[in-house]
């Protein structure tokens, strides 16, 4: 009998615990004018050309004492940004993004690595052009701070990563000499909700 006492003792702490674990657990909505994601890709070794993508949309779990999160961060493809409009309608094109088939692109994770309280890296799945394939999000800084105008807490930073665009099907010019690989920086902000 005693042990059967001592058992659910430990198990209804162990219950206690995990909810207390969870209250701290607070969900972030990703802040859309101070989240970007940018890529850059060598042309012909020459000049580097860039882009980014206008229109995103996500949110963020984060649990800063239990040093865990999720995130969730999906980008419209279609809104591809370069500057020049005619790049922009070949990116959306068939040989590249495929837009018409594959409007978004969506990053997904749920392992959070830390130093002290700052995130150094966010390890999940990038899904593009329908296919998902394993991505690390290396920071480059993050903080967390009270925002005054919002009168809400802000956590983010500046997150890059090198990816092999070839391992999503977008082969095209690596017969001619462009690269497969594709920095990505993804500049994000979430506002405590």
């Amino acid at each position: 009998m005693r042990q059967s006492k001592f058992a659910f003792a430990v198990a209804a702490a162990a219950t206690l615990l995990a909810g207390a674990a969870q209250a701290q657990t607070a969900t972030y909505a990703i802040d859309p004018t101070h989240t970007f994601a940018t890529f850059e890709i060598s042309h012909f070794g020459a000049s580097v050309n860039r882009g980014r993508f206008d229109k995103k949309d996500g949110s963020v779990q984060f649990d800063k004492a239990g040093k865990s999160g999720k995130v969730e961060l999906t980008i419209d493809v279609t809104s591809i940004n370069t500057g020049t409009a005619a790049f922009d309608k070949h990116l959306q094109s068939a040989d590249l993004f495929d837009t018409a088939k594959h409007p978004t692109a969506k990053f997904v994770a749920d392992k959070f690595s830390f130093n002290g309280d700052k995130v150094t890296e966010v390890a999940g799945t990038l899904t593009l052009l329908g296919k998902t394939n394993p991505v690390t999000l290396k920071a480059n800084q993050f903080n967390c701070y009270q925002s005054p105008m919002l009168k809400r807490e802000v956590c983010g930073g500046d997150f890059e990563t090198t990816i092999d665009r070839t391992a999503y099907g977008m082969n095209y010019g690596v017969d001619w000499g462009f690269p497969k690989n594709v920095r990505i920086v993804v500049q994000v902000e979430a506002v405590k909700q």
